[in-house]
């Protein structure tokens, strides 16, 4: 399959078409190769510098209101911090998660964390100042930290949803997967809730060849050892997983089991009549159906790891591990993350036996009938230079300009 799709990427220029994003001049670096713009519904950054190397970054929206979020804050010392938040139930979740989980992992809570967003923040520089605190206090970034910071983003979407639950009590099902990355130095940490996918691309010795290895351990019920966790911590509860419609579910409901968010499926006061019926569980709980505690690795960055592609399912559903890393690894770097949507959308047209144009003419909403929203991040790195300890170039930071 990866064949034909590199062949059709490569005789089309490999990306889309080239467009300013509105209101937004596009930039370029000394090279030439950094430009912002958005196409319909595809917003993208193709190529810009940040302290761990370069990144490539793209969104694809096809829900009637964008339900994925991303951001990326580069700055000395702490480094590169990038997240893929895609939400399900509504958008609320994820924004909040995107808004919160940077300022709780720095230790310095949004106090505006009990408030819904609604145009996305710029970030000014008091964001890069307080980023810095991460690796100034007394833990630094470590697993502990990155857990804690997840599990606060998590109590403060509770709040939110306490605040919120006589006027709008569907808030209570909405939830997101939460895949975040932190490069500190050489040490790289990947923190992960739900089915949202890193893959590394890695050098194989001189041979010139890519090998893609996964980073993170998905939280999906159509995996066999994520049912039988389940069942391990719910052994009185017969329908903990159930098979509907040819899918593995959590209680019938929902296919992950760890999210932020999602509280009717965590604290039963919120699994009421108030909510719609269809999330409505028949019988009560007393503890916890999904959980908040993220799955996290960290390692050694080697000479031979050569990119990250940090992706929503929607990514995944199309692409395999290996089909992505190849497609990185063989083009240029600029444009990366909206080849890899390309090729996700090529891949989506062909299973429904339809041309790629004709499903780039399709509207919000009805496209989702055809493909999830996609974000893709990728973070190529410079090894030399975190070898170094070296800081390079200016803060970063990155967020979707995609209009809600």
């Amino acid at each position: 399959m990866l064949g034909p799709l590199l062949r059709l990427l490569s005789g089309c220029g490999g990306v889309w078409p080239t467009s300013p994003a509105p209101g937004a001049a596009s930039s370029s670096s000394s090279s030439g190769e950094d430009s912002e713009g958005r196409d319909g519904l595809l917003w993208w950054r193709d190529l810009a510098r940040c302290h761990a190397g370069d990144v490539s970054v793209a969104v694809a929206q096809a829900n009637q209101v964008l339900e994925d979020q991303c951001c990326l804050e580069s700055a000395p010392p702490l480094g590169t911090v990038i997240g893929v938040f895609d939400g399900h139930g509504g958008p609320e979740a994820a924004r909040f998660a995107c808004d919160n989980l940077f300022p709780n992992l720095r230790g310095n809570p949004n106090p505006n964390a009990t408030h819904l967003r609604c145009p996305p923040p710029k970030t000014d520089r008091r964001m890069f100042d307080l980023l810095a605190e991460v690796s100034s206090g007394p833990q630094g970034v470590t697993a502990n930290a990155i857990r804690e910071a997840f599990l606060a983003t998590e109590e403060g979407f509770l709040a939110l949803v306490s605040r919120l639950w006589e006027a709008r009590p569907d808030i209570a099902t909405a939830g997101t997967c939460c895949l975040v990355g932190v490069v500190h130095n050489r040490t790289l940490f990947v923190a992960n809730l739900g089915d949202s996918r890193a893959v590394l691309g890695k050098k194989v010795g001189r041979t010139g060849q890519i090998a893609a290895e996964q980073l993170c351990s998905e939280h999906n019920a159509n995996q066999e050892a994520v049912r039988q966790e389940l069942v391990a911590q719910h052994p009185d509860d017969p329908q903990i997983v159930a098979l509907k419609h040819g899918v593995w579910r959590v209680r019938g409901l929902i296919q992950v089991s760890r999210s932020i968010g999602d509280v009717y499926l965590k604290h039963a006061k919120y699994n009421t009549e108030r909510i719609k019926p269809k999330f409505r569980l028949s019988e009560p709980f007393t503890k916890p159906i999904l959980s908040a505690d993220p799955s996290i690795i960290s390692r050694t960055l080697q000479p031979n790891d050569s990119f990250i592609i940090f992706a929503s399912d929607g990514l995944w559903e199309h692409l395999s591990n290996q089909d992505a890393v190849e497609i990185v690894h063989s083009h240029q770097r600029a444009g990366s993350a909206r080849r890899l949507i390309k090729a996700a959308l090529q891949e989506a047209a062909r299973k429904r036996e339809m041309r790629y144009s004709d499903l780039t003419k399709i509207d919000k909403k009805v496209r989702r009938h055809f493909h999830d929203d996609i974000t893709v991040i990728v973070l190529f790195i410079n090894y030399d230079l975190l070898a170094k300890g070296a800081a390079r170039g200016q803060p970063l930071s990155i967020r979707c300009a995609l209009d809600y």
